[in-house]
């Protein structure tokens, strides 16, 4: 059980139709009367409350929150329904989050995920970042439309994807050059944590990796960084 208290993140949530809710709302300003006009049309449950309610809940809320039942991700799906629900499709995105435990890094990597028309979010069911509120506002509210599926074991879920026809790729600055590889075909990118990088267990799953070629004076990206010029730079290949 979670609270959303973004105005962006509470209107992409209902929109996606990814909460029961109630909408618990303080102060009716203009932002906050469209939000109770789109919760009625999605027929959520709209609650008058206190302010001192919400501080209890939300202590940077605006007058309003939303309650939310799930945790980060699309929809109610299964690594074998993403498969199946593939059929014939020869061009297929899954990004692969190993152990990123910063909420931030979580919301900025769904957001590009959302921008550059990755299919899926593959984590692992524990030691993944799980501040739903952080990530809906870093995420700017593409948390409910990007599908995601946890699992408890990466590892079988990666032998799973390449029994699929998926070639896994891992980010890693000693790879090959990311615009030198064909990103056409079904692909996954594992990006691994802030602090280890990607696990030994799934770089030995990797076909290959591949690095964003820089001149700064530090020696890496933030891996939120990364995520958006990799799956860019898929897309552009997937849009000729």
């Amino acid at each position: 059980m979670g609270y959303l208290s973004g105005f962006h993140a509470i209107e992409e949530r209902l929109r996606a139709g990814g909460s029961r809710g109630p909408l618990l709302v303080a102060k009716i300003g203009p932002r906050a009367r469209e939000l109770v006009a789109l919760a009625t049309e999605h027929r959520i449950p709209i609650h008058r409350v206190g302010t001192h309610e919400l501080d209890r809940i939300a202590s940077d809320h605006r007058g309003i929150v939303l309650q939310v039942e799930d945790l980060p991700g699309k929809g109610d799906l299964s690594l074998e329904g993403f498969i199946a629900g593939l059929g014939d499709r020869k061009d297929a995105l899954v990004a692969v989050l190993d152990e990123i435990t910063d909420p931030h890094n979580y919301g900025a990597i769904l957001r590009s995920c959302d921008q550059f028309a990755v299919d899926l979010v593959l984590t692992r069911r524990r030691r993944i970042a799980k501040h739903a509120e952080v990530i809906a506002r870093t995420s700017a509210g593409a948390v409910s439309w990007v599908s995601a599926v946890e699992t408890p074991n990466l590892s079988r879920a990666l032998r799973d994807l390449k029994d699929a026809g998926f070639w896994i790729y891992g980010a890693d600055m000693a790879g090959e050059p990311v615009y030198t590889k064909d990103l056409t075909g079904r692909l996954a990118f594992i990006l691994g944590g802030e602090g280890g990088g990607i696990s030994r267990l799934l770089r030995d799953a990797c076909d290959g990796f591949v690095s964003i070629p820089a001149k700064g004076r530090l020696d890496s990206l933030n891996v939120s960084v990364a995520a958006g010029v990799i799956f860019y730079e898929a897309l552009r290949q997937r849009a000729r």
